[in-house]
């Protein structure tokens, strides 16, 4: 999610612990050996921070200036060089990291989506590598997203009421709508947006459209082979 408000910002990480995906995208760009990594939708920075070091050049990209805000205040965030935008916005430089985490190909609709891709491979060094998931559509996550009963948790900011709704608006298209209620200020916070649920084809497809060959595709973060029924779809592709 793009996330607008500071105080959801804040709730973004301890929300989504563990983390086996982290593992996974740190261990990728020690095997490459990548000494410059583009993370685009960068989010909170939690992972775009933790792959600095070892004379490496790292660029982190998201189109919410909150979260952005956010990320320059995580441990070892000088290290990173933070751009607000998208894929127009990303530097022009050659890398030979390229990442999209937490679902972020899913947040692009067309045609950015495929604009997206074609901006990678311009961005990547010859044999430069792409790195990304996507949930599985067989799996029909969306289905248990919405909730009728209303939560409440106590946060920073005083209590927050929460619940949320889900609207499929095509046969690979769903809405989000995360529906939020700041008890103590009375603030409500709707964020909402699509998600495009991509078939394992339909996105091999377009990374060769693209000019990227598709390397490996997993079903989760230990490189278990792709199946039918697996949750996620992990996909692992090189600049031609």
């Amino acid at each position: 999610m793009t996330y607008a408000d500071p105080r959801l910002v804040a709730l973004y990480d301890a929300d989504n612990p563990g983390r086996d995906d982290h593992d996974f995208y740190r261990a990728l760009a020690e095997e490459r050996d990548a000494r410059t990594i583009l993370d685009l939708g960068c989010g909170t920075g939690s992972l775009t921070t933790a792959l600095t070091g070892r004379g490496r050049t790292v660029v982190g990209v998201d189109p919410s200036a909150a979260m952005l805000d956010y990320a320059r205040h995580q441990p070892g965030a000088d290290a990173v060089t933070w751009v607000l935008g998208d894929y127009q916005q990303a530097p022009g430089c050659q890398f030979d990291l390229g990442l999209m985490t937490g679902n972020v190909a899913q947040h692009l609709l067309d045609p950015d989506w495929r604009e997206t891709l074609r901006a990678f491979r311009g961005r990547l060094a010859g044999g430069g590598t792409l790195a990304f998931e996507s949930r599985n559509p067989a799996a029909r996550a969306w289905e248990t997203w919405a909730t009728e009963e209303r939560t409440s948790r106590k946060t920073a900011h005083g209590t927050l009421i929460e619940w949320s709704d889900v609207t499929r608006l095509d046969d690979r298209t769903v809405e989000y709508a995360a529906h939020n209620i700041f008890l103590d200020s009375g603030d409500t916070v709707t964020e909402r947006l699509q998600l495009v649920f991509r078939s394992r084809a339909e996105i091999e497809a377009d990374l060769q459209a693209a000019g990227l060959a598709v390397e490996s595709v997993y079903g989760d973060w230990s490189r278990t082979p792709m199946s039918d029924d697996a949750p996620v779809m992990v996909f692992v592709a090189r600049a031609r």
